[in-house]
């Protein structure tokens, strides 16, 4: 208390002086309309600006959980939206419709995850996602984002998974033509990151420029329709019968943060199946 008094009676002249502006500042924007009124508009103006940073910050920091429930809303609408594609009746000849049963409807099952780490500059590119064995992810399993498809699983641990990119020059997806159904295969020619090439497709076919390349029936890692791309440019390759086609990738690697990983529920039950055609002797 004593080393207070000390202080203030040694800067008595100073907070004097500090007292005096103050009340001199009170009266004059207390009886001045116009000071008062830049003072009341600025006072507000820095208010404002102080609260929308704060406002920025707090949304910051619920990004995370924002883009959490926007991936496991992704999720539930990818595993509906498979069901219904598969349930509605694609084919009618005459009176022959077809529905799948239930379970080849809803075989497909959906897991969120992150990406913790990716390249897209290497000839053959890989990600790395931090799901594994304990959250049900095997190798073989398909993997897209929200805006298309990004690979395959190639290999797990416990926690983390390795995915072939669909950036890579030894991965081949099997792919459609949205407009007419035609089949073609999509795979990388290790140049531009966002453009693969769409093989296969016979130049007699009529594909343009901005139809969408999308995953075929024929493949146990993605369901049908999964968007792939989109035609860039479309030209006839040198004696062959096969049209050139350019995709631009749906899915912007540089950016990919949240993938969802395709577990087939009956993919062994088709493979085992299928495998029997090797035992039939001529």
């Amino acid at each position: 208390m004593y080393q207070l008094i000390q202080f203030i009676s040694r800067k008595r002249a100073f907070i004097l002086f500090a007292l005096l502006e103050v009340l001199s500042l009170w009266f004059f924007y207390s009886y001045n309309n116009y000071p008062s009124a830049v003072m009341f508009n600025t006072t507000n103006y820095y208010a404002a600006q102080a609260l929308e940073i704060s406002n920025s910050i707090v949304e910051y920091s619920n990004l995370r959980k924002v883009n959490d429930d926007l991936s496991a809303e992704n999720k539930h609408l990818y595993e509906l939206v498979g069901k219904l594609q598969a349930q509605q009746t694609p084919i009618a000849l005459s009176n022959i419709t077809y529905k799948a049963d239930s379970a080849v409807a809803a075989r497909f099952r959906f897991t969120v995850a992150k990406v913790t780490n990716l390249s897209v500059a290497q000839f053959n590119n890989y990600i790395t996602i931090d799901k594994g064995t304990a959250d049900g992810l095997a190798p073989g399993m398909g993997v897209i984002s929200s805006t298309g498809v990004v690979g395959k699983i190639k290999s797990c641990s416990e926690h983390y998974s390795r995915i072939i990119s669909i950036l890579h020059s030894e991965y081949t997806v099997s792919a459609k033509v949205k407009s007419n159904n035609e089949i073609g295969s999509v795979k990388w020619d290790g140049k531009n990151p966002s453009i693969v090439e769409m093989t296969d497709v016979s130049r007699y076919k009529n594909v343009r420029v901005k139809d969408t390349i999308m995953t075929s029936d024929f493949n146990y890692v993605f369901p049908s329709n999964i968007v792939i791309g989109y035609v860039s440019k479309v030209g006839l390759k040198p004696d062959q019968t096969f049209h050139d086609i350019k995709v631009k990738l749906a899915t912007d690697f540089s950016t990919l943060s949240y993938v969802y990983v395709i577990n087939n529920k009956l993919e062994k039950e088709q493979k085992a199946l299928e495998s029997t055609d090797s035992e039939v002797k001529k």
